[in-house]
């Protein structure tokens, strides 16, 4: 019997990995689950337009249900609402992009657990294997856009430079995980294989914050 699986969705090059490998496995992924806290009306992972997500859910042709949380009650809001997908959608399980952070694990591992449902990890490797990941990534033919910079850590000229072989060669130089697992530096899929069209997305101004330098997008 498949399974099915909720995948945690950000609109990044990780999770758009995780699917198109469950997608090759030919496991059954039910919808999407982005969390937007009330506080911002944005997303939680890289403060995007919602606007944004649901192109790309009607792109691939995937539901996406956003958790409306509260920052100071974020993992009991991602519960309430996996419970009630649970139930909707016949859950087995939910699939997440992280890499290799512990305490990543740990989160999406116990959130599942509370809801009755099993964490499915697919890009889970060592540290030292970042840099196959992404190579691997631009191996799909994915088109992700650099969004968003950790301000000290990486360069905000990265913003709005889409990941290929030259980025892979600049990345490399630098002392950032190759993945962006640290939160170096975040991505926005706007098409590849799985997607029906792309997305026409246009480049706006930057936007920065006390940690971080974020590329506005419209569509």
């Amino acid at each position: 019997m498949v399974k099915r699986y909720a995948l945690s969705w950000s609109g990044g090059k990780d999770c758009m990995m995780v699917l198109h490998t469950l997608k090759k496995q030919q496991v059954d992924i039910a919808c999407l689950i982005t969390t937007v806290p009330i506080e911002t009306g944005r997303t939680f992972g890289h403060d995007e337009k919602t606007e944004l997500i649901e192109a790309q859910s009607k792109m691939l042709g995937l539901p996406v249900h956003f958790i409306r949380c509260r920052y100071d009650h974020y993992t009991e809001d991602f519960i309430h609402d996996l419970n009630t997908l649970k139930e909707f959608f016949q859950l087995d399980g939910i699939a997440y992009g992280d890499i290799y952070t512990d305490a990543h694990f740990e989160w999406g591992e116990n959130t599942a657990a509370s809801a009755g449902l099993s964490a499915l990890f697919p890009l889970r490797a060592e540290p030292e294997q970042a840099f196959r990941m992404l190579e691997e990534f631009l191996d799909t033919q994915y088109k992700a856009v650099i969004i968003r910079t950790r301000k000290g850590v990486i360069s905000q000229e990265f913003l709005g430079r889409t990941l290929d072989a030259s980025f892979a060669a600049d990345i490399a130089q630098t002392d950032c995980c190759p993945m962006g697992e640290n939160g170096e530096f975040h991505t926005f899929v706007y098409d590849g294989p799985l997607f029906q069209n792309p997305i026409p997305i246009r480049i706006g101004d930057i936007v920065e914050s006390d940690l971080s330098c974020r590329l506005e997008l419209f569509i």
